[in-house]
């Protein structure tokens, strides 16, 4: 504790301030009639930054997670934290699928839009509820069969078409 005492304040908060700013949210400035196009085309990713588990806490993702809209398909690749209710052997980790069979549904809010997307051909994943603000800040929730349920925090970007 007595080296403390001989560091300058300036110098910790400028330590604080470089620590914090690494970990820095990704900024969106969209405008509304972009993200409604991505939207209404089913063509974007939706970008992961934080998982919020129903129990335990929240946690910042440290890896690339997402869920990409192709138009005619939904590739998700995300994180999972929480209490599984049944898994067959060699099942568990995360929540990946692909899927081409899918309900899409749109509804217009206030100040952005609630779209509810039903897989009919991934195995565990019952329903993905997506909330997307006008600049493009997104809340996603997933619902599975057989685990509880589970939210991610972060945004969404155009569909890269390499």
């Amino acid at each position: 504790m007595q080296k403390l005492k001989n560091i300058p304040i300036s110098f910790l908060l400028a330590a604080i301030v470089t620590l914090f700013g690494s970990i820095a949210l990704h900024a969106q400035n969209l405008d509304k009639s972009v993200v409604q196009n991505f939207i209404n085309s089913k063509e974007f990713v939706f970008k992961a930054q934080t998982v919020l588990p129903m129990s335990g806490a929240s946690r910042q993702l440290t890896s690339e997670y997402d869920v990409k809209f192709l138009g005619d398909s939904i590739v998700a690749y995300l994180p999972y934290f929480g209490r599984a209710y049944s898994a067959g052997y060699g099942e568990g980790g995360g929540i990946d699928f692909t899927s081409t069979k899918f309900e899409y549904k749109i509804q217009q809010r206030k100040k952005g839009w609630d779209i509810s997307i039903k897989p009919g051909d991934a195995k565990d994943v019952q329903q993905l509820n997506l909330t997307v603000s006008e600049n493009g800040y997104a809340t996603l929730q997933v619902t599975s069969n057989n685990r509880q349920p589970i939210s991610f925090n972060g945004y969404i970007v155009e569909r890269n078409r390499k």
